[in-house]
């Protein structure tokens, strides 16, 4: 036995159980309260189309929204019922959530009769097979299913409680297994709780089955009333009575089944109720009263109980009449059977209304699936079968294997599965609800309360549009994805329109099939994995140094490194000076790195940059910015050519991955035939930058063998050699405008440079420096950071680097936008300098800059106020002697010398000059030493 707790109470049940087998079997028929109306809500069916039977789980671990149909059931499993709506849990979850990416010949989903038939014969046939299946055991929903010892399950990857949620282009679907539902808190430490499966199938096989439908009639949410063929699932499958006295509601022959099973059961059936007059269905005498011609009109529940369950149940004639009441303790339903083709209409496959079945059946896709079964109509155990086998060859072809001559015997040869809804005799409508004169209780969506009532309100309002119905009810839009009110909806906007349901068609299934946590979804990429936090290989020098850290993209990088008694502020003063004096050092190993190699290298960098590298010689560099299409500044860095074939790019630190899924996009779906591949080397290469006047004596230092001198080793030039007795690849390349170069060496060997920087460096005080000195001394030159001195509307010559826009070459991403006379404009945004008239005064980044002709008293005027511009970059300058500013001001390069006003949070309007960009050494004299 198996102990478990419900809204407190303390209930037993069987291995095997489902939450809801056992709380039927328990007699609790209430666990629940609607999300709208506040109603009572019971179990309905025995799947994962379960709309009102919805849990809270509370232990092992608090989960919200679960249908109690799909919670396996295990000891010590603690649940309450929910008033509409669920809630998350107030802590950490501390169980492990899993990925896996697969690859099959062959992919079936559905491991009823014709799903398994299939999969054995593309096992038999050689093909490399996964079956999946929410449930847990394969067999299918319908006792009829059982005997499936011919099943090899050994030769195929079978994968059940696996829900597959999502069917997305070239035959790629999601689905979700659930691990540990079954065990509960005494599941394994080290299994997932849920797996996420990222499958790629050759081939797909949708044999889904069907879902049984409601009618919609007064009171048809009353817990009590049910779909008919679940209470012969629960019989069948779990040992369970859904009641001791039935009304059986049907509108098609499954209904008699489900009174004949149930009688033998032991269940008195008090009434059979058909609107045909004649039916194809014979049940001898275990019925107390037969209705042929008569339809249920309402459900009630007595005082008893608070009318919160059902007590008894009215029956009239079809067009009215006396009223029979009859008491019962289950009105089972069956409305008929609409086939499982959310996946296939994910596919991108179309879907036909068929008059004779009474739903929705395939219709043609343009993927790789075939669809086999209920899930396309068909109605008994042994045409299942013989269809999954059909559908296997067809697929098995198409993959160019041969199939093997094989059947699987007749099981259950003579069960019927779900009939169609109107072709058994007598020929009735097709009857979704019961005709009322009023419709305020006859629901169509059970979790979202919306009744047929609303949806006549939604189509008197003037919606003719199954899809705006849907939105204007919510019809359909909760957990269960409208699975057993999809197709009762369409029927009543036919009803009201005087239209039928192949002329409106049917709301758009979109995934997930069904709910999917995320945790799930997210897997271990949670908490710290979420955004890793991504070190350097000279991390750990950092901290014992004493520096402090910023963020930059994924990065922990050194933003200072305070003496004892300094702040940032003297911090970074002290770190400019050794920069721009002596000597220091930077850990610039977070730098992106791409290598792009091919005999197509050349003219593909061509095409992203706004300047020419092709014609870049080995061992030079150049600078390079890249555009989006419509010219704005994406990104920008270096291009060394390391040989004709080989180009090495440098991006921005937090743009590195970015850079690189742009540059896959354009080789895969634009260019594809240049030869041409992209490779990240970011975290092959440890970078040191040596910087300032001394670098050049650092450098000799250890590397005796490369001539440092600026005639042989030239700025915007590299060389290999040996430093510190290490294999390197040495820059000359300036982010300060000082004499600098930029050391690489393979990761494993950063730490060991840096240390050997450090010693080398110390006989003429080298001094580290951290990114935001790296931010003083760039700006200081004008250098402009994309991303925080771009903002997305920015253009190269906005930022006075019209110089690297090339007006020679024929194209490159961009380059028509340039044309375009609004990138022309002189009152574009320009990146200038800015002095406040107080050199003491730092002006806050983001700051905005008015014209001096808009005030008014030296006041702003009432907003809308006219900005020209705002701050960018704000900065103390060691060198400047003051503070100082990069801004984007409209016109600004004709601006400079204007006096502009800054206003402050504290109200005051602080006057500033503008200047051109670069504001340490204009003319670059101390670039080479």
């Amino acid at each position: 036995m198996l102990r478990f707790r419900f809204d407190g109470t303390a209930y037993s049940g069987h291995p095997g159980d489902t939450l809801a087998s056992a709380l039927l079997a328990n007699g609790v028929r209430r666990i629940g309260t609607s999300v709208r109306l506040g109603r009572p809500r019971g179990v309905m069916s025995a799947g994962s189309e379960e709309p009102t039977g919805v849990v809270q789980l509370e232990a092992p671990f608090p989960d919200p929204m679960r249908p109690a149909t799909m919670v396996e059931l295990h000891d010590g499993l603690v649940a309450s019922s929910l008033s509409g709506r669920g809630r998350l849990a107030d802590r950490p979850d501390p169980a492990r959530y899993d990925a896996v990416h697969a690859h099959c010949d062959m992919l079936v989903v559905g491991a009823g009769p014709a799903g398994l038939a299939a999969a054995s014969l593309a096992v038999r046939s050689g093909a490399r097979v996964i079956l999946a299946d929410e449930r847990p055991e394969v067999g299918g929903a319908s006792p009829d299913t059982e005997g499936d010892d011919w099943f090899d399950r050994a030769g195929a990857r079978v994968l059940t409680r696996t829900t597959v949620f999502g069917y997305y282009d070239d035959n790629y679907l999601v689905a979700v297994e659930r691990r540990t539902d079954h065990l509960g808190a005494a599941a394994p430490g080290n299994l997932a709780r849920e797996r996420i499966w990222r499958i790629r199938a050759g081939q797909v096989v949708l044999a889904t089955g069907a879902h049984e439908r409601p009618i919609a009639f007064a009171g048809n949410d009353l817990p009590g009333v049910m779909l008919a063929d679940s209470a012969r699932t629960y019989l069948h499958r779990y040992g369970v009575l859904v009641g001791r006295r039935a009304v059986v509601f049907t509108i098609n022959d499954s209904g008699y089944r489900v009174v004949a099973d149930l009688a033998a059961a032991g269940v008195e059936i008090a009434a059979l109720v058909d609107p045909r007059e004649a039916t194809g269905g014979t049940v001898g005498g275990q019925v107390g009263g037969r209705y042929g011609g008569h339809v249920v009109v309402a459900a009630h529940g007595d005082d008893a109980h608070g009318h919160d369950v059902l007590s008894t149940v009215d029956i009239e004639p079809v067009g009215g009449g006396p009223t029979v009441r009859v008491d019962a303790d289950a009105l089972l339903v069956s409305g008929g059977w609409s086939p499982v083709l959310h996946l296939y209409s994910q596919s991108g496959g179309r879907l036909r209304y068929d008059e004779v079945v009474g739903a929705f059946l395939p219709d043609g896709c343009r993927q790789a699936v075939t669809v086999a079964g209920a899930a396309r109509g068909l109605t008994s155990t042994t045409a299942c079968l013989v269809d999954g086998v059909d559908a296997a060859r067809q697929a098995l072809t198409a993959l160019g294997i041969t199939p093997v001559d094989w059947s699987p015997p007749s099981v259950g040869a003579g069960a019927e599965g779900p009939p169609p809804a109107t072709a058994a005799p007598g020929g009735v409508p097709d009857l979704r609800f019961v005709p009322a004169e009023d419709y305020s209780t006859h629901f169509v969506d059970f979790q979202r309360d919306v009744t047929v009532a609303d949806v006549l309100r939604a189509t008197g309002a003037g919606l003719r549009s199954v899809e705006h119905v849907k939105r204007y009810t919510t019809a359909g839009t909760a957990h269960d994805q409208g699975k057993t009110s999809g197709l009762l909806t369409s029927a009543v906007v036919g009803q009201a329109l005087d239209a039928g349901i192949a002329e409106l068609g049917h709301t758009t299934f979109r995934p997930p099939y069904t709910p999917v946590s995320f945790a799930a979804l997210a897997g271990r990429d949670r908490g710290q994995l979420y955004d890793p936090v991504r070190v350097t290989a000279i991390h750990d020098w950092h901290v014992r140094h004493g520096a402090r850290f910023e963020d930059v993209g994924q990065w922990r990088r050194s933003w200072y490194y305070p003496a004892e008694g300094e702040g940032l502020a003297e911090a970074v003063r002290r770190e400019c000076v050794a920069a721009r004096t002596g000597v220091a050092f930077m850990d610039a190993s977070t730098l992106g790195k791409i290598e792009v190699q091919g005999p197509d290298a050349g003219r593909f960098l061509d095409r992203l940059y706004t300047n020419v590298m092709s014609t870049l010689a080995v061992g030079a560099i150049r600078y390079g910015v890249m555009c989006g299409l419509d010219g704005m500044v994406f990104d920008d860095g270096t291009v060394a050519r390391l040989a004709p074939d080989r180009f090495l790019l440098t991006t921005t630190t937090g743009n590195a991955g970015p850079v690189l899924d742009w540059m896959e996009e354009w080789l895969q779906t634009e260019w594809p035939d240049l030869a041409a591949w992209c490779t990240s080397v970011t975290d092959q290469w440890a970078t040191v930058a040596v910087v300032g006047p001394r670098s050049r004596d650092v450098l000799a230092r250890l590397a005796p063998g490369l001539a440092v001198d600026a005639a042989t080793f030239p700025f915007m030039t590299w060389r290999d050699t040996v430093v510190a007795g290490l294999p390197a690849r040495v820059c000359r390349i300036s982010f300060s405008g000082e004499l600098a170069y930029e050391v690489n060496v393979a990761w494993w060997h950063g730490l060991a440079l840096w240390e050997a920087v450090y010693e080398a460096g110390a006989p003429y005080g080298i001094t580290p420096y951290g990114t935001e000195t790296m931010h003083v001394l760039r700006a200081e030159k004008g250098y402009p950071i994309v991303g925080q001195d771009t903002d997305g509307t920015v253009t190269p010559q906005d930022l006075g680097m019209a110089w690297v826009v090339s007006k020679k070459k024929a194209d490159f991403i961009g380059k028509r936008s340039f044309a375009r006379s609004d990138t022309a404009r002189p009152d574009r945004k320009h990146l200038v300098g800015l002095l406040p008239e107080d050199p003491t005064l730092l002006l806050p980044e983001g700051v905005h800059v008015v014209d001096p002709a808009c005030l008014a008293g030296g006041r702003l005027p009432e907003p809308p106020v006219p900005m020209l511009g705002h701050v960018t970059s704000s900065y103390r300058s060691a060198a400047l002697d003051r503070t100082f500013a990069l801004a984007l001001v409209a016109g600004g390069r004709d601006r400079i010398g204007d006096r502009l006003y800054a206003p402050l949070d504290d109200g005051r309007l602080v006057p500033v000059t503008v200047a051109g960009p670069v504001l340490y050494d204009p003319e670059g004299a101390r670039r080479d030493g």
